[in-house]
C-alpha cells in the first residue's frame, strides 16, 4: 500500500494509476484525515463480490435458523402450481402459517 499526497497524484495521475493497475492500493492523504483509497477495478469488483457473497451466507444461516426452529412451510410441486393461478386461496395450511407469524388476511380457506 502506497500513501501519497492528493496534490503528487493530481501531476502525476497516470503514473499512478498504472501503478493502481498493477495491483498497488493508494491511500490518498487528504486535510483532515478525509483520506481516500484508489484500487483497481478488479480489486474493487472483488471486494463487491465478497459483500453479496457475506449478504447471500448472512440470509442462508437465517434460513437454517429457521429451519431448525420449525419456522418453515413446505409445499408439494401440485401445490406450488395451484398458487400460480389468479384465483388461489390460501390453504388452511398457509393461514395456520400466517396466523404464527401474525399475518392476518381477509380471505376464505381453498377446499
Amino acid at each position: 500500500m502506497l500513501a501519497v499526497k492528493s496534490a503528487n497524484v493530481r501531476d502525476n495521475f497516470k503514473e499512478w494509476c498504472d501503478k493502481i493497475n498493477m495491483g498497488e492500493t493508494v491511500v490518498v492523504s487528504r486535510p483532515q484525515n478525509k483520506n481516500i483509497y484508489m484500487i483497481s477495478e478488479a480489486e474493487y469488483n472483488a471486494l463487491q463480490k465478497a459483500k453479496r457473497n457475506i449478504e447471500y451466507m448472512t440470509k442462508i444461516d437465517e434460513s437454517i435458523k429457521n429451519h431448525e426452529n420449525n419456522d418453515t412451510i413446505s409445499f408439494s410441486l401440485e401445490e406450488l402450481k395451484a398458487m400460480e393461478a389468479e384465483d388461489w386461496e390460501p390453504t388452511e395450511k398457509v393461514l395456520e402459517f400466517e396466523k404464527k407469524h401474525g399475518i392476518q388476511r381477509n380471505r376464505k380457506i381453498a377446499k
